[in-house]
Formats: structure tokens, sequence, C-alpha cells
């Protein structure tokens, strides 16, 4: 199995000059040692005006940051809101490129949607269709990363015509596809349209084995990919904080376990948010009495009890264990400690078996993802003689000069003795 680390960026209240900087700078350390240490997933989310919860608005920036201080852990976009209202597929696509490009083909691309009105109702994207518009994107999205030129599109949620969006991934055909996963039915969604399932559910291994079972039921029998590769991966959360004294590790990480839980309740389901004055740390210190305590079955405990845990999502199929370090008021030092004694007593059995394991199921899965290839129904490319010729702006308006007036008409003249000269070799 493999494993990896998911951060929100939480800052509870009260705020403090220098707070988000100071979050900011030792994620950064995080990710930088989690790499030293063998880890092999750094992922960031998108949020926007999640308050408390989340201060993570552009992943692609802090990913890129990490990048240039670390050698091997995998970047992963945890997730990208696609809806075109959040971000423009082909942004997205120039951004994801870039960033395989900087870190040298590290990127995992994990796409979704939100489900917090605060960030929906925001950027105007609708409740009802946000889905559909998730879709069309990330099939669009991969199309653009994959072809050249990319032939336009006149869709329902965006249009575009022909362009070449430049420039193009290191890993080919494009970075590995993943989807955020809060319930059992988008598990298999991701199975039907060949993506990793990156799952934000809180679930049992008793759960997580019914999740396991339906993706790649569903995945050996009914995928028609939405990109132009298969990943055929489930990752599931957990919280992290490892001490040997059990009561330490709670004494350490439960806090912050249960609000990160309490904020994302705050955001979406349960809260009212008055933007800039809603205080949720103060809401979660007076409702912690009810709320549950978190230890063991959360990955909270000794390098041994984390061990069980870890082990039972291994033998449910899991293909990857994330996990929720940073969360609520969790200390810098306490995490880097946790992160330093996993990789010393826990990691090194499941890492020796990994390679192993992955080869095997790569085998059994081959047969099936060559047909499931097969059916996929790609977008046609376009003929030289069918991509278009775009004049430049100044050769539009040569071409329609009535509407100049006489100074603009000067300043193009001399645009056009200047274009001549270029073109003749002059300076």
């Amino acid at each position: 199995m493999k494993f990896g680390i998911f951060y929100e960026h939480q800052l509870p209240r009260p705020w403090n000059d220098g707070d988000e900087h100071r979050l900011f700078q030792e994620a950064l350390d995080q990710v930088e040692l989690a790499d030293r240490v063998g880890i092999d997933f750094a992922w960031e989310v998108e949020h926007h005006f999640l308050e408390e919860y989340s201060h993570s608005s552009a992943p692609e920036v802090f990913l890129a940051a990490c990048s240039q201080r670390t050698k091997n852990i995998r970047l992963g976009h945890g997730i990208v809101q696609m809806p075109p209202g959040y971000n423009h597929p082909a942004r997205v696509a120039e951004r994801v490129a870039t960033l395989d490009l900087v870190s040298n083909g590290r990127v995992e691309f994990g796409t979704g949607e939100s489900s917090a009105i605060l960030e929906l109702g925001g950027f105007n994207v609708d409740v009802d269709t946000k889905r559909e518009a998730w879709q069309e994107a990330v099939e669009q999205c991969a199309n653009m990363m994959v072809m050249d030129p990319y032939p336009g599109f006149e869709g329902k949620y965006f249009d575009m015509p022909c362009r070449n969006v430049v420039p193009k991934p290191m890993q080919k055909p494009h970075p590995p596809l993943w989807v955020a996963c809060s319930n059992r039915e988008t598990i298999k969604l991701a199975a039907r349209l060949g993506i990793g399932a990156l799952t934000f559910a809180f679930v049992d291994t008793a759960e997580a084995k019914q999740w396991v079972d339906d993706y790649y039921r569903i995945l050996k029998e009914e995928c028609v990919p939405i990109g132009h590769a298969i990943n055929p991966n489930i990752a599931m959360v957990t919280g992290f904080s490892v001490h040997h004294d059990a009561a330490e590790a709670k004494r350490r990480g439960m806090d912050g376990f249960r609000f990160f839980g309490f904020g994302l309740g705050h955001h979406y389901i349960f809260g009212e948010h008055k933007p800039g004055r809603t205080d949720i740390w103060k809401q979660f210190e007076a409702a912690r009495g009810a709320i549950p305590e978190e230890g063991a079955n959360r990955g909270i405990g000794t390098p041994d009890e984390l061990r069980a845990h870890l082990g039972a999502f291994a033998d449910a199929g899991v293909d990857q264990v994330t996990f929720i370090q940073q969360g609520g008021r969790n200390r810098h030092d306490h995490i880097c400690e946790s992160l330093e004694l996993f990789s010393e007593e826990v990691m090194p059995e499941f890492k020796e078996k990994e390679a192993e394991r992955e080869r095997r199921k790569m085998e059994e899965l081959a047969p099936y993802l060559e047909q499931a290839m097969a059916r996929k129904q790609k977008m046609r490319e376009l003929s030289d003689d069918e991509i278009p010729a775009i004049p430049a702006l100044g050769r539009q308006i040569t071409q329609n000069p009535q509407n100049l007036t006489d100074e603009q008409k000067a300043r193009l003249e001399a645009w056009q003795e200047r274009g001549e000269s270029i073109r003749d070799g002059g300076v």
C-alpha cells in the first residue's frame, strides 16, 4: 500500500498577523520531510471562502513550490474544482501541464465539483448541474492535454474554438486522473469513467472492502474511460498522530481531527456562515463535549495500533491511505515527529510488499483495461485542411478599416510598416 499526506491548510480563529505565512511555510517543510522519509503522495485541495476549514485557494502555486523542494513525492491536486464557473478547462490544462513539467512528471490530477454553497454561490456554479459540468470539463481538459491542436468544442457548459493548448504535460498521455468521492455512488462513477477514487469519506474497514469491491467490479465490466488512460486506484483518508504513548498521540492529534470533521460539517451540512465574522473554532469548543473521541480506529495511537489500522485497509484492497495530519491546531513539530516515527517503525513493512502487490494487480487488470480503452470513442482529430487560420487582430482591422479614426489609421500604418520591415529582415 502507498501513503499520502493531505492539506486543507486549516487555520482556526483567532487569527494573528503572520499566521497564514507560518501555516504555508510549515506545510512546505512537512512536504519536504515527507519526501525525505519516503511518503508517496502530497495532496492539496482547492477551496474558496471556507474560512478556518481551508485556506487553500491556489493549490497550483503551493504544489509548484513543493516541486522545487522535493525529488520523488507525487504532487496531487486533491482536487481541482472543474465546473467552468470556477476554472476554464483550458486554464486547468495549462496549469496542470506546467506543474507536470516543473516537477519532472510527478503530478496527479484530482478533480471535483464541491458541495459547499459558499464557493458554489461565490462563482455562480449551479448546484443541480455541477456534476454534469464537472464531467464535461474533465473530458475536454484531458483532450486538451493530448490533442494537437484541440479541435474546439461546443458544449452545454462551455464553448471553445480550435486552439493548440500548450504546454503539453511530461506524462503521456496525461497525468493520472482522480475524482473526489464522498459516497459510494461516486466510487461507482469513478470506476465507470476509469479514474482513481480519491475518497474523503471516513469509513470503517468493512465498508472500505465493499467500496473497493464495487470499484473493481465495475471497472472490469462497465468502464468507458473519460481520459486517454485509466487510473485504477482507490485512496482513502484517515487521521494521523503517532506516539509510543497512546494517550499522548490522542492529546496531540485528536482535537485536530475532530475539528476537521466539525469544520467540514459547518461548511457543508449544518452551519450558517457570516463571511469574515463567524468563529468556527469557538463553536467547536462549545460542542467539543458532544463530539466522540477518536483514537486507533482513526490512525491516532501507537505504531502498533497504526500498523493494525493500516493493515485492515490493505486487506480490504485499498491502494493508498492518505493522512489528515494538519487539522485544527495540530502543531508542526508534532506532525513532523509523527511522520518520522511512522517512516521508521510502520511504513517499511508496507513498502516491502508494495511493488509485488502492484505488479499482481496490474497483471490481473491488464485485459480489462485494454477492453475498456477499446470502448472509448475518441474526439476526432482535424485534418490540416480543417484547422482554421486565425488572422492577427491587426490584420483583421486592416480588412475592415472603415470604422477607424484618423489617429487609429496613422497608428495602424506605423504597425504595418514595422511588420513589413520585420518580414524583410529589418530591425
